[in-house]
Formats: structure tokens, sequence, C-alpha cells
């Protein structure tokens, strides 16, 4: 799967697919065949940390 790219769009995308869909950040990635630390690196570059209590980016 392609993911957005850009750092808000794939921020919004993310949270949405985790809000709805996923109960983790690992479920969706093995899912959807997506690299984890991709993610949570594109997105800790403009500030936003996985909680995964929560299950979100914030």
């Amino acid at each position: 799967m392609e993911l957005p790219k850009d750092p808000m769009m794939l921020f919004s995308f993310i949270n949405m697919k985790l809000r709805d869909f996923y109960p983790s950040l690992d479920a969706l990635c093995q899912d959807m065949q997506v690299s984890k630390e991709e993610i949570v690196n594109r997105l800790k570059a403009v500030g936003f940390e996985y909680n995964p209590e929560q299950n979100k980016f914030w």
C-alpha cells in the first residue's frame, strides 16, 4: 500500500485507520504490509509520537 507522502495527511490517515479498523499500530502495519519504522520515523520528524494506550499518534 502506498502511504500518503505529506506528513499531515499521513498523520490523519494512520489515526483514522487506527481508530476505525485496528487495535494497534503493529496490527495495522502487518495487515497493510507497511513499515512500522517508516511510519514512526516520518511522524516523529514532524513532532508526532505513537501512544499505544490511546492507539493513536499525537
